[in-house]
């Protein structure tokens, strides 16, 4: 198991990854899956003690899924990450979406429901407008666990519900990394650190069972 040293974020070192990272064989997954994840899990919390306090998840169910998926939001990402090699920009971009698209519908949470279909929809969608170059729909679509014509579609929706505002200048971005960079400042960093330990104790020990399983290309569905 690797040393708690190497498992540490510091704002510092999430901001070097944001802005420096550069994938290779080999890579290490980027540090803001690993914020990011910690974000939507809190954030899926706060919703659900809402939803049995009030009752119901609001209007918008563009996104929901008729099961829900069997996999966290840190394996998922992970997962995403493995099959994409979308840099970190992507997912801070990704994140901006889903923060305006909640503030746009106001009868939309996220929940268990809906959280990965909302994903892999807007890591695709930030990273059209990122990255130079990309899958198409139907690599996302099975890397994502959906068919290519669910994904088209939920594409299509989130687009329209957005308004088609996609643009994210430097200053909106800047803003958002640096909201990231306080997720692990302030209170944040030994969850996040804590949560890594724990995934890299279960990826060593699958590794050891099965060391062709780390590379497989599984099929999900969501």
């Amino acid at each position: 198991m690797a040393s708690s040293n190497t498992l540490a974020i510091s704002p510092r070192k999430l901001r070097s990854d944001l802005y420096s990272y550069s994938y290779q064989d080999g890579s290490s997954t980027p540090l803001v899956i690993s914020v990011l994840s910690s974000l939507i899990e809190r954030t899926l919390a706060r919703n659900e003690r809402i939803s049995r306090s009030y009752g119901g998840f609001g209007k918008t169910r563009v996104f929901d899924c008729l099961e829900i998926p069997d996999m966290t939001i840190q394996s998922y990402l992970e997962r995403i990450f493995r099959y994409t090699k979308a840099g970190p920009s992507v997912y801070v971009v990704a994140y901006v979406y889903i923060d305006r698209f909640c503030q746009n519908n106001q009868g939309f949470r996220i929940s268990l429901t809906n959280v990965h279909r909302l994903l892999i929809t807007t890591i695709m969608v930030a990273s059209k407008y990122v990255e130079d170059m990309n899958y198409k729909n139907s690599y996302f679509a099975k890397v994502g666990g959906l068919e290519t014509e669910d994904l088209n579609n939920l594409e299509l929706e989130f687009l329209f519900l957005m308004g088609f505002k996609l643009h994210v200048n430097v200053s909106v971005f800047e803003s958002y990394c640096c909201h990231l960079e306080r997720e692990v400042s302030i209170g944040g960093g030994y969850q996040i650190e804590k949560a890594l330990r724990c995934a890299e104790e279960i990826k060593s020990r699958q590794i050891v069972q099965d060391p062709k399983h780390h590379n497989q290309f599984s099929r999900i569905l969501l």
